[in-house]
This record gives structure tokens, sequence and C-alpha cells, in this order.
């Protein structure tokens, strides 16, 4: 693989992360989200981040190519929660299991500290993630709870594992 930067995302990137985020919501259950996004949705939830002082980043090639994205989102809308967030981390099927998303997980845990936020919450679902399992746990985050059958997707029905980092 050829050099990995880690950058704050632009617009320009979003047709990308729209791409990356919809092949998971047609093919797998790593998202509760059935609908595939539209670049209109993802400009709407990258000003909401934004406006929220909260890291949204890409890891690329030096080339250019999008390999992944991180961002986070406030856990609840609730003023005391101000400091925890939600964070989500997606990877292009060709950057699987090739340190993009420890590097990028690495990356986003820096910027939420300098940003000044405490706690981030991983929901992960709990059949068909194991990599996102596997790769919160090696960053530190611990088993928070777990909600046994609270989706259904493609038939199936899910649970979801809570997994919390203090930064």
């Amino acid at each position: 693989m050829s050099e990995l930067r880690v950058r704050p995302v632009a617009d320009a990137d979003l047709p990308a992360i729209r791409d990356i985020y919809n092949h998971y919501v047609r093919s797998s259950t790593v998202t509760f989200d059935e609908v595939e996004s539209t670049v209109a949705d993802w400009e709407g939830k990258a000003a909401r981040i934004a406006d929220a002082g909260i890291p949204f980043l890409v890891a690329e090639t030096a080339e250019g190519e999008l390999l992944g994205y991180a961002l986070g989102v406030p856990w609840s809308a609730k003023s005391a929660y101000r400091f925890t967030i939600e964070n989500s981390i997606y990877l292009a099927p060709s950057a699987a299991g090739r340190g993009v998303g420890w590097a990028l997980l690495a990356v986003f845990l820096d910027r939420c500290r300098d940003a000044g936020l405490r706690q981030v919450i991983a929901v992960i679902a709990d059949r068909g993630a194991e990599a996102s399992t596997a790769l919160h746990r090696k960053a530190g985050f611990v088993d928070a709870g777990r909600l046994t059958e609270v989706g259904e997707k493609f038939g199936e029905r899910l649970g979801v594992l809570f997994l919390q980092k203090a930064l």
C-alpha cells in the first residue's frame, strides 16, 4: 500500500463516502440503514458534525484514493451529554485488512481528545461486524452493554454491542 494520509473531510470526498457507505447498506448488517444515502444526505450530515465541533476524517492514499472515513455524532441532544459522541468508521472494501482502520481510528481518537471530548461510544452490530468489534477493542474500547434483537435486516434479527472509550 502506498503512503496513507488521514485528513479532515472535504466536500469533494462526499460522493466517495456515499459510495463506501451504500456498499454496506446494500450488502451487510454492519449498518442498520436499509435505504441508500445521497450526496445531499452526506452534505447535511457533514455540516451538522462540523457545527458540533466533532471530527470527521478520511483516509486516502498519496494518490488521493479514498480508503475510508471516521466520524462522530453527538450521543444525545441533551446538553449534559455534550462531551460524549458515537463514532462510526467505514472502509472501502479494497482497504479491509490493510491497517487502514487502525490508522484512521487512532488519528480520530487523537482529534477527539484535541476537541475536548471525553467519551466515545461505538454501537456495533452483534453479528457480521467482528472486524469492527476487534478494531475498537484493540484501540482500548471496553464492553459497555448489549441489546438483543433490536433490529432486523435481510430477514435476520440483530442486536448491538456498546463499546466505550474514555479519552
